[in-house]
């Protein structure tokens, strides 16, 4: 059976490596060998390994250096480490521990220890797993709105800021469009709220479907509004995308209870291309323009994209 955390050793000593070797990999682990600590801490910051066995004495780097570079170190997640030694006194346990080693383990090794050593191991790995996935459904929850699924008001405050600071610092194309379903009251009043939370979740629906991955956003901005965030993205190419979208809405349906719903929406878009002489302004700013273009657009007429580029 195989275990989902790999195991990196260092052991410059080539019979205990290829038997520590071959017993992790009977018990089903996937392991890394390497024969001194420098080449350990290489290859771990080239990738990330939740567990390694390390002897104390090695050339070049030993056990409690490596010890020592892997806690000074940044990793993605807890790293347990195991020193092995031929010392057992305790005056040497607490340097190994003080060097963060987390257990040891005494030459020569007995394999059923090792196996349940190990298991103490992956009972701390898998609840700090259990702890960071919990966490991470909150945070997602917290920026989440229910409804749509798209982002809400609260990460759209945080990270267009940072969106605007990092297009300023590096002079960057980006452009925001601000939505808006056109008479979205009247079908709350035609069909029912049911109904409007259905247009609500298709709306988000097709405007994602028109998004770039991991590059483009969209927030709900409020009621039946929401932002777009399009980072290196000019105003021309903004105002496509835009319009595109425009059709899409235009000529998609929505089917409730029986009945076919169309629905038209409006836009407002701003670009915005940083120079030298721009200063650092609030985000607020650039949405504002975005806005007051999208009272434009329903003002004219609704179903249709109105934009400017924002200068200051």
């Amino acid at each position: 059976m195989k275990n989902d955390f790999p195991i990196l050793i260092a052991e410059d000593n080539a019979v205990s490596r290829k038997l520590m070797e071959m017993n992790l990999r009977q018990a089903g682990y996937e392991v890394v060998s390497t024969v001194n600590g420098r080449e350990a801490f290489n290859v771990f910051k080239r990738r990330f390994f939740p567990i390694i066995l390390t002897d104390w004495g090695m050339p070049e780097m030993d056990g409690l250096e490596l010890c020592r570079a892997i806690r000074e170190n940044p990793t993605e997640g807890y790293v347990y480490i195991f020193l092995i030694t031929g010392r057992d006194s305790k005056k040497d346990i607490i340097v190994g521990l003080e060097a963060g080693a987390d257990d040891y383990l005494t030459k020569p090794f007995d394999r059923s220890e090792l196996k349940a050593r190990l298991k103490t191991a992956l009972r701390i790995l898998k609840l700090e797993k259990s702890l960071k996935e919990a966490y991470e459904k909150i945070r997602i929850l917290s920026i989440t709105d229910k409804l749509t699924g798209c982002y809400n008001r609260t990460y759209m405050d945080e990270y267009l800021s940072k969106e605007i600071t990092r297009a300023t610092r590096y002079r960057r194309p980006i452009s925001l469009v601000m939505t808006d379903i056109d008479h979205f009251k009247r079908i709350n009043d035609s069909y029912g709220h049911q109904a409007g939370d259905l247009i609500l979740k298709n709306f988000v629906g097709w405007i994602k479907e028109s998004l770039r991955n991991d590059v483009d956003w969209v927030a709900r901005y409020g009621g039946e509004e929401f932002l777009i965030v399009l980072p290196e993205t000019g105003f021309e190419s903004a105002m496509s995308s835009a319009e595109r979208l425009r059709k899409t809405v235009a000529g998609s349906v929505t089917s409730y209870e029986e009945k076919d719903i169309r629905i038209t929406a409006s836009f407002g878009v701003v670009g915005f291309k940083p120079s030298a002489e721009n200063g650092t302004f609030p985000h607020e700013s650039i949405v504002g323009e975005a806005d007051k273009s999208l009272y434009r657009a329903k003002n004219e007429g609704r179903n249709r994209v109105r934009g400017k580029i924002f200068s200051v």
